[in-house]
């Protein structure tokens, strides 16, 4: 099944123009494809072209492990099994492992490359070289000095890299010229790591072997990935920053032989997708005008209105003009095409014009669902939107996709155990504890503590709606999607049995307006995994009725919010609605202060919604619209 990605609208032209000129700010050349899937299958051709063109039969090739290369390994064993590659020939060295830690251990790494790539091909036990955690302290340098001889001058190595810039465990402040070696991980990867722990810090080594910077850049030829736009940011400095210690991946621009190969949302932070008029002639569309001025007004500190002639010729924006021009016109295009995204209306206003409205007038009242990945994400992504909506009268549905359970803390139990006791309730307490102790590191947790922590988050997110309103026992819908049912942090593959879940409750509302969650990181999160069950079930069911008068509003997490020059609809919040989403917010008890997951960001998910869209706010304020207390936005995929 395909990744979803958003519909293109204008843009750089690619055809035609030469790649000197294409990659003129990319210090590594850098290939983006619309998804990783794409990547992956290019990537491939480079390295099975590699091994039979190898004339003396053997092939060095180098990997990673991770979430990255999880497509690229699965096309390889198809390759393999359909009979257009054999790996028997081939030296396969990965690049790094947990120390200490032993082989058969589910969160090896050695055991992660077995289970996902070398196990499903013929590459020969002698041929596979994995970094060991066995080893005894006293002979781990011996050990790391001998391994990194065998894996120098590596013919191909094939590597993803860390939202930080990070290669292997080679992290922030490692020199150019290191070789294979153990290296403490700091706290904050260690946090990262923790996820393949169950979330335990404690149980996540502090140790790791890894293959150093000066080993990779022996090898012939090297090849990056990174997918998903949490990567943004490094692979930005990654190809167009200086090298520096401080983003590791970044010292590899002096590789003479690399390229960087990148989903759409991975590079979306280079500067030929952030501001393609200054790389070559553009398609200018409404919105991809829309993006270029609200660039330009960032640029030079100016709202829209007051933007000049003089400033779109000394910021490459002559090409604009001379196609779209003049440039009062422009202003005022794009100043009228922003200020109507903003509505107090989501679900569109009765009996009013609704031309340049983003949502029809009618039918009035709508049906609505909103999906939501965890029992959280409707309040903290949309919350404003929601309540308003279901205070507008509309018949609003929301549908948690999956459990949550693995998000919820042990404490929290025992203390909702111990709640019910005090409560005069059954003494659950001693048994719980139990079952909570009984837990094992890296193997999925009891069935029985999952089925607790779900019931606690479904309650949550229950008082949750009940607080502006909706009938939590008719309109919230509770959809348990089978493939995040794993117990631990690495869920299962979407199957058709998700899809038939969510094609049920859809037959069953039929609605107007649905809405998604558009996170657009790894394509193997949870929030990309059910947005695009839900896209998968919308597109089985194409030939209903309904379907012609529905519609898709993509909406953002806590983290990140979409580009002004995406946005189709804004909603702006009064104070008094912006407290109302809080307290939405707030009943979700089992998320605060204490998360297991809760990433770089120390602040509570209502603090990060509230700057989220109060930033959002100011953005549209400097550029000249009315000055709101907060906005939440979004964008109509169809």
């Amino acid at each position: 099944m395909k990744h979803f990605t958003l519909p293109k609208d204008g843009g750089l032209i690619e055809e035609g123009l030469p790649k000197d000129i294409l990659h003129s700010y990319e210090k590594i050349p850098t290939e983006i494809f619309e998804e990783s899937q794409d990547a992956s299958e290019k990537i491939a051709d480079i390295i099975i072209n590699a091994i039979k063109e190898t004339k003396d039969g053997g092939f060095k090739l180098g990997l990673t492990t991770g979430a990255t290369p999880i497509s690229l390994y699965k096309e390889l064993v198809r390759r393999h099994k359909a009979g257009d590659i054999s790996f028997a020939d081939v030296e396969v060295f990965s690049i790094d492992e947990y120390y200490p830690i032993g082989a058969s251990e589910r969160q090896s790494r050695n055991r992660r490359l077995h289970d996902e790539f070398l196990s499903l091909v013929d590459v020969k036990q002698e041929n596979i070289h994995i970094p060991d955690g066995t080893v005894p302290e006293e002979k781990i340098s011996e050990y790391c000095a001998e391994f990194d001889r065998k894996a120098t001058g590596l013919d191909l190595l094939v590597m993803g890299v860390g939202t930080e810039g990070q290669i292997g465990f080679n992290e922030s402040g490692s020199r150019e010229m290191s070789r294979t070696r153990t290296v403490l991980m700091s706290y904050k990867n260690r946090k990262t790591q923790s996820r393949n722990f169950n979330g335990n810090i404690n149980d996540t080594p502090r140790v790791a072997i890894t293959m150093g910077i000066g080993t990779m850049m022996s090898a012939k030829k090297v090849i990056l990935m990174a997918w998903g736009e949490d990567k943004a940011a490094a692979v930005r400095d990654i190809v167009e920053g200086d090298p520096c210690v401080q983003c590791p991946a970044s010292l590899l621009q002096r590789h003479g032989n690399i390229t960087f190969y990148v989903d759409e949302n991975a590079g979306a932070q280079l500067s030929r997708v952030v501001a393609p008029w200054l790389v070559g002639p553009c398609d200018w569309t409404p919105k991809f005008i829309r993006k270029a001025v609200v660039w330009l007004c960032e640029k030079v500190h100016k709202p829209i209105l007051k933007l000049t002639y003089a400033d779109y010729i000394e910021n490459s924006l002559s090409e604009l003009l001379e196609k779209k021009g003049p440039y009062d016109k422009i202003n005022i295009d794009v100043f009228n095409d922003l200020q109507h995204t903003i509505t107090g209306w989501p679900g569109g206003k009765p009996n009013a014009d609704d031309s340049t409205r983003p949502v029809a007038s009618s039918p009035f009242p709508k049906r609505v669902v909103v999906f939501s990945p965890h029992p959280d994400d409707d309040v903290i992504s949309m919350g404003g939107t929601f309540i308003r909506l279901v205070e507008q009268g509309h018949d609003v549905h929301v549908a948690y996709e999956t459990s949550g359970n693995v998000a919820v803390h042990d404490d929290v139990v025992l203390q909702h155990m111990d709640t019910a006791h005090e409560l005069g309730f059954a003494d659950e307490f001693d048994r719980v504890k139990k079952i909570v102790d009984s837990k094992r590191p890296g193997e999925p947790e009891p069935r029985a503590l999952l089925n607790l922590k779900a019931a606690i988050r479904r309650a949550e997110a229950r008082a949750a709606v009940r607080s502006f309103g909706l009938n939590d026992n008719t309109n919230a819908h509770f959809l348990n999607l089978p493939f995040y049912e794993t117990g631990g942090i690495k869920k299962g593959e979407r199957t058709q049995k998700d899809i038939d879940i969510i094609i049920d409750l859809l037959q069953k509302v039929q609605p107007h307006q649905i809405y998604v969650a558009g996170d657009l990181a790894d394509p193997h999160g949870t929030h990309r995994v059910c947005t695009e069950a839900v896209l998968e079930a919308l597109n089985q069911l194409e030939g209903e009725a309904w379907m012609k008068d529905c519609h898709v509003w993509l909406y953002r997490g806590a983290w990140m919010e979409w580009e002004l020059g995406k946005v189709d609809m804004a909603v702006p919040l009064s104070p008094d609605e912006l407290i109302k989403k809080r307290h939405a917010i707030y009943r979700h008890l089992s998320q605060k202060d204490i998360v297991p997951f809760p990433g770089d960001d120390s602040r509570e998910f209502w603090q990060r919604a509230e700057e989220r869209t109060q930033n959002t706010a100011r953005l549209y304020n400097e550029l000249g619209m009315a000055e709101y207390q907060a906005i939440e936005v979004f964008v109509k995929l169809f």
